[in-house]
């Protein structure tokens, strides 16, 4: 609360508006959540002169991402505007229609915009994650090149492999052993951590290597943390001019990010400084430059970029899954039946792509329901109308909302609150095996949609089943928690669980 109320503070003071205080006060109250978490009323904000909907945000920035989704789904067309302070407007969107005209049908009006750059700049640079127009083209063609059948196989089937049998595996057997609770969701990072490092730079950071991971590493691990919400809280302030006077002054929240970011770079640069002669992504960056300047800031950002999606991401959806399974053991026995013939040896990735389909269908109804990055951001280059009638004048940030789009009724039907993996599948009629179905990119927009739809969408799959099927045929993992407390679902860029995830290990009986 003290970063809010600290913000808040700030904004009425160079408003000039002190009364507004008392309306705060009265205004907090009445929207007080109940003691169930939901709101009393999940109707569009009310906005107010000068402050806008400011009040309605901080009495929900405990559960910010599940406000919005409430908003949105009280809608009739699936989108709603928010009243920012000054008058600034933010749309938000759960409409696939408005999905697909912003991802494709009219996608170079929609970039990621000079707000959302100025705001992560310090941190991801001018990587690929950051930037639009013809550098964001240029660097998706150098990306592409590595996404291909023979790169993945391989990462798959020594990378990944030697990751789960030669470092996790061990870990969760200790844990089992001894009877100890472990951080999964830490655990889950480390293992994400040295797979996207080994695939993009060719270049294995140990973190699951006992004391997980050299000290250098630790370090940049939290610094990257920090550097990731420090800069998302940037977007939480309603006065950007508040935290651009701390960066020039170096103080508070700005200096811990500079800081933070100084780390993050740092370890960056080391990687890059070892890519000659290499082949990998990173070194496809790298050559591509052709000995520019700026060529080492160009790489380190990317370097930073790709970081953040191969980390981040595949972790949170693997903890949530962890957590869902936990609570559906009918699915962890599906799941269990399905695993007990894929075979270590030269077919393993072919089985991991193409046998585990009840496996995809539970991974995929699981970010429906948490999605790994649960909002995204666009800006409006010019005036527009959305299909549903939504008038978007240049300059206005347009969001649209994932997690509240695997909420929707008229989508996903009445039992939209379940955890159904059946809802994704098909049986064959001839062989009766398990078909995955997908969904419509645009109403399932977890791996985005249109022209930057998510190069390592398939990397991931494959990643996230090789990891369930080593643990799931083996151990069981139960979550260490109170009877009927859930885990809070936290987001910046990424979504995570707070607090971190304690389970402990169980060998499974043969």
């Amino acid at each position: 609360m003290a970063l809010e109320l600290e913000l808040f503070l700030t904004s009425l003071i160079f408003c000039l508006v002190p009364l507004l205080f008392l309306l705060f006060l009265i205004k907090l109250k009445s929207t007080t959540p109940k003691t169930d978490g939901t709101l009393l009323s999940s109707k569009i904000p009310k906005s107010y002169p000068i402050i806008g909907s400011f009040f309605s945000f901080i009495a929900n920035k405990d559960r910010r991402i599940e406000w919005i989704s409430d908003v949105l789904q009280s809608t009739s067309n699936l989108t709603f505007t928010l009243i920012c302070p000054l008058s600034f407007h933010l749309i938000y969107t759960a409409n696939p229609s408005n999905v697909h005209h912003m991802l494709k049908a009219r996608f170079d009006n929609y970039p990621k915009g000079p707000f959302w750059r100025s705001t992560f700049a310090d941190v991801l640079g001018d990587g690929i994650f950051n930037v639009d127009g013809d550098k964001w083209k240029y660097q998706r063609q150098i990306a592409s090149h590595e996404f291909n059948i023979t790169s993945l196989r391989k990462f798959i089937e020594t990378v990944v492999y030697r990751e789960i049998s030669g470092r996790l595996i061990p870990i969760l057997a200790t844990a089992a052993a001894n009877k100890t609770v472990v951080d999964f969701q830490d655990i889950l990072q480390r293992f994400a951590f040295d797979n996207v490092c080994n695939f993009a730079f060719g270049y294995d950071p140990g973190q699951l290597l006992p004391p997980s991971g050299p000290p250098d590493q630790e370090n940049f691990s939290a610094a990257f943390d920090d550097a990731v919400r420090l800069s998302f809280e940037r977007l939480l302030i309603p006065f950007p001019f508040i935290w651009k006077i701390r960066r020039a002054l170096d103080i508070g929240s700005e200096k811990k990010l500079r800081v933070a970011v100084e780390q993050v770079r740092k370890f960056a640069k080391e990687i890059v400084r070892e890519k000659q002669g290499k082949t990998d992504l990173l070194s496809r960056f790298l050559s591509s430059t052709n000995g520019q300047p700026d060529e080492e800031d160009f790489v380190m950002d990317n370097a930073i970029s790709f970081i953040l999606a191969g980390r981040d991401t595949i972790s949170a959806a693997l903890t949530w899954f962890f957590w869902l399974i936990s609570k559906h053991p009918q699915v962890e026995s599906q799941i269990l039946k399905e695993i007990s013939n894929i075979s270590e040896g030269v077919q393993y990735y072919d089985e991991v792509k193409n046998k585990m389909m009840y496996t995809q269908a539970s991974l995929a109804e699981t970010m429906r329901l948490y999605p790994p990055v649960p909002e995204d951001i666009r800006e409006a280059t010019e005036d527009d109308i959305l299909p549903d009638g939504t008038f978007v004048k240049k300059g206005t940030r347009v969001i649209y909302h994932p997690y509240a789009m695997g909420r929707v009724e008229k989508v996903w039907g009445k039992d939209w609150a379940e955890f159904r993996p059946e809802r994704w599948l098909n049986r064959d009629a001839v062989t009766g095996n398990w078909i995955f179905v997908a969904k419509d990119a645009y109403t399932y927009p977890v791996f985005q949609a249109g022209p930057r739809i998510c190069l390592g969408k398939e990397m991931a799959f494959l990643q996230m089943k090789s990891l369930v099927a080593a643990i799931l045929q083996r151990f069981k993992v139960v979550p260490v928690v109170e009877q009927g407390v859930e885990p809070v679902f936290i987001s910046n860029i990424s979504a995570k669980m707070q607090g971190g995830f304690p389970v402990t290990i169980q060998e499974r009986v043969p």
